[in-house]
């Protein structure tokens, strides 16, 4: 069975999580952050005290920063080393700096190991003829 000190030979499932976290962060939004004062930002006044939400959906589908940014393509960070810890500010899913994530650590064990885990332990089949290319991986929202 996998353990974590599998993980440093496993580089493509670490791939696959940054790049779920990407289009699918735990949040949309990190925390709340307050100005603490007046500051122009690309033209726009943001005023002291105002509350600034930082929407990490959005950021994960930037096309100015990521190529085809609505596509789930794990590759995108097999040859470089952006990471979800807080240094990379375009990929924050877990927040940053002195407000990020208490749980990180434990969530970026966990959900290696999870995966992986499930990966291994089952013998995954999609049903009868269907293959990957027939499957709706669109997003859906809301209930079934």
């Amino acid at each position: 069975m996998i353990q974590e000190s599998d993980m440093s030979q496993l580089p493509y499932l670490e791939a696959i999580i940054k790049e779920t976290l990407r289009l699918h962060p735990s949040g949309p939004f990190i925390v709340p952050h307050q100005a603490i004062q007046d500051v122009e930002i690309h033209g726009f006044l943001v005023p002291k005290n105002a509350e600034i939400l930082c929407n990490v959906w959005a950021m994960g589908r930037d096309p100015n920063v990521w190529s085809h940014p609505e596509k789930f393509m794990p590759e995108r960070f097999m040859d470089n080393n952006i990471d979800y810890k807080g240094q990379d500010i375009e990929f924050i899913p877990f927040g940053a700096e002195m407000r990020i994530c208490a749980g990180l650590n434990l969530a970026h064990r966990m959900l290696h190991i999870m995966l992986g885990s499930l990966i291994q332990k089952f013998d995954w089949m999609l049903e009868g003829n269907m293959t990957a290319q027939d499957m709706d991986m669109s997003d859906k929202h809301g209930s079934l």
